[in-house]
């Protein structure tokens, strides 16, 4: 499923890619990935984890039914498969290797630039929701939902800001990647790590 997913993600990459790739060059070099990762991750798991049992049982190595992949193994195998397709198409090996996720901006100059909207709507939208939505499904004491938002919130607008444009008429506030956004997520971070942490308010008895 992934192989084919993959080629058909990379059919529509390459139709944006001015004529460098064609259809016939996405499904040789899903084919190359596919040999590769299978090949490469059934002689890593023979080599890498049970080396003395397939050099006493060759035979074995074979019986792909019986299990054994690794993920290492196949790493290794897909890279060689891409240096083998990158030579044969001639191309640099790295311009088979890299799949960029980027978006150029009509407004925003020819370079490609990360969606940080995407990346926002996943992690401070969807992520986020899920989050509070598990956790508040139980009761919780005072502010601990609101600190796990404020929380979440915080660490995943530090995380996205790595990926994203700074406002243009403040740039960088210092050392030439702390953004704005950063600065004010840490004391919103702060305060709701203090929610989630602070000892449970004790309730009251009422006379009698």
């Amino acid at each position: 499923v992934a192989f084919v997913v993959g080629g058909v993600l990379g059919l529509y990459r390459a139709k944006r890619s001015d004529g460098h790739w064609t259809g016939s060059m996405v499904w040789d070099l899903v084919f190359y990935v596919a040999v590769g990762a299978v090949l490469g991750g059934r002689l890593g798991y023979v080599v890498f984890y049970n080396a003395t049992f397939y050099l006493a049982n060759p035979v074995e190595i074979f019986s792909v039914w019986t299990g054994g992949m690794s993920f290492h193994g196949g790493l290794i195998g897909v890279i060689v498969a891409v240096a083998l397709f990158a030579k044969r198409v001639n191309v640099s090996f790295f311009a088979v290797a890299d799949a960029p996720w980027a978006v150029v901006f009509p407004a925003g100059g020819p370079l490609p630039r990360h969606p940080s909207q995407l990346y926002e709507a996943a992690l401070e939208g969807v992520v986020l929701f899920l989050l509070v939505w598990f956790y508040s499904a139980r009761p919780r004491a005072a502010g601990r939902v609101s600190g796990l938002f404020l929380l979440g919130y915080a660490l995943m607008r530090l995380l996205v800001e790595f990926f994203r444009e700074p406002d243009a008429h403040l740039g960088f506030i210092f050392l030439e990647s702390v953004t704005m956004g950063q600065i004010l997520s840490v004391p919103v971070g702060l305060f709701g790590l203090w929610l989630l942490l602070r000892p449970e308010p004790k309730t009251s008895t009422a006379r009698s």
